[in-house]
């Protein structure tokens, strides 16, 4: 998270009182910062997913959102932050107004909506509900051609399969499988008790 210290009230503005309602996102200074980070962001190795402008207090917090088809680590982030950070204030895009910079990759809650959303999250599984509000659970198996997609259905322990077009849906996230959490849990807990009882024969080999 980066910080712009306050720069004082630009000419002309009002300070606001407090308990006012807060102001309403502007679609069109929203589409501005994307269009000025977007380069910024695939700078950095990234793509840039969605901004968020809004105003809390008498700071201006801005949300951005990256990732990428590998997946986004930490120091991916950091560098994405500085990458940020620089072009707004070079840029000038937000005026004087002093802000609080937010550099996050999405969640799993983060809804899909576009194919690249859908190709990087083969293999989980997802909830889609069509235009007809039929809702379907099961496993991304493949994305083609960025126009349909095939779930593999678990029905009673019968599986099937099931295509369908991406321009029917109408709402589509990736569901937790707490079940593979704990299987991920417990590989690393073997991992680690394998590590408290290194072998003597190699401590001089792994030793840095």
């Amino acid at each position: 998270m980066t910080s712009r210290p306050p720069q004082g009230r630009r000419p002309g503005s009002a300070p606001q009182r407090s308990g006012s309602a807060p102001k309403r996102p502007d679609p069109a200074r929203t589409e501005r910062v994307v269009a000025v980070l977007t380069p910024a962001v695939q700078s950095a190795g990234l793509e840039l997913e969605d901004v968020e402008l809004r105003t809390v207090g008498r700071r201006l917090v801005v949300r951005v959102l990256v990732d990428s088809d590998h997946g986004v680590t930490l120091d991916e982030v950091a560098v994405a932050s500085r990458a940020v950070s620089d072009e707004l204030d070079t840029s000038n895009v937000l005026g004087d107004e002093p802000y609080t910079l937010e550099v996050s990759s999405p969640g799993v809650d983060r809804p899909l909506t576009l194919p690249r959303h859908w190709r990087r999250n083969v293999g989980r599984l997802v909830s889609v509900t069509v235009t007809d509000g039929r809702e379907t659970t099961g496993r991304l198996l493949s994305v083609t051609d960025d126009t349909t997609v095939e779930l593999e259905v678990n029905t009673k322990g019968r599986i099937s399969r099931t295509t369908v077009s991406l321009a029917d849906v109408r709402k589509a996230v990736v569901q937790v499988e707490f079940s593979r959490v704990a299987e991920v849990d417990l590989d690393e807990s073997d991992s680690t008790d394998e590590a408290d009882d290194p072998d003597p024969d190699t401590d001089d080999e792994n030793e840095a």
